[in-house]
């Protein structure tokens, strides 16, 4: 029998370009995690999660990053959160362990697969996402640490915003080279 072990591969090929006043990369190794909080066990869920990840819940629509930045919380309905844990090429094993952590307290699914994540970052960021994003994303309106699930094109999209000028963008890994194109017009159409 041949011995042989499969390697996951990035949706995008591991995708970094420099346009000058816009840097779009591709994050190759995160973990994503989303959790359901079971009904009438909100209480426990919240305090194991924070007992495990160091982390209050957020407020839903905002993110919560563990002091490394190696995790964060994405809150985006009253139940339902993703975590997003970096520098964890393992995604089904990261989900492993964070699952028995969370002893059946939280419902997890494993989302690596499902997600390509992409960081744009730089002062001509926010012109290039404007133009294809329908939610407000002025800094008076999209405040770090905020997030929303919107479309960009048709592409579904969960949106966070990092810090002043950058972001992190997440669509079906189904669609990856489609969202990627969709950025790129943007960004060359704004510069």
């Amino acid at each position: 029998m041949a011995e042989f072990s499969l390697k996951a591969d990035a949706f995008l090929g591991g995708f970094h370009k420099d346009y000058g006043t816009v840097v779009v990369t591709e994050v190759t190794d995160r973990a994503i995690a989303s959790f359901a909080l079971p009904l009438g066990g909100e209480a426990q869920a919240e305090k194991t999660i924070k007992s495990v990840l160091k982390l209050d819940l957020p407020s839903v629509g905002t993110a919560a990053q563990s002091e490394d930045g190696a995790t964060t919380l994405l809150r985006l309905g009253k139940d339902q959160l993703f975590c997003l844990m970096d520098k964890q090429p393992d995604g089904h094993g990261a989900h492993r362990a964070l699952s028995e952590k969370l002893a059946g307290t939280v419902f997890t699914t494993d989302q690596s697969d499902v997600w390509v994540s992409l960081t744009i970052r730089g002062p001509d960021s926010l012109r290039a996402l404007e133009r294809i994003c329908p939610i407000d994303l002025h800094p008076g309106s999209f405040e770090v640490g905020a997030l929303a699930r919107t479309v960009m094109e048709h592409l579904g999209t969960v949106i966070i915003r990092n810090s002043d000028d950058e972001y992190t963008l997440m669509s079906a890994s189904s669609s990856a080279k489609s969202f990627l194109h969709a950025i790129e017009t943007s960004i060359e159409n704004v510069l």
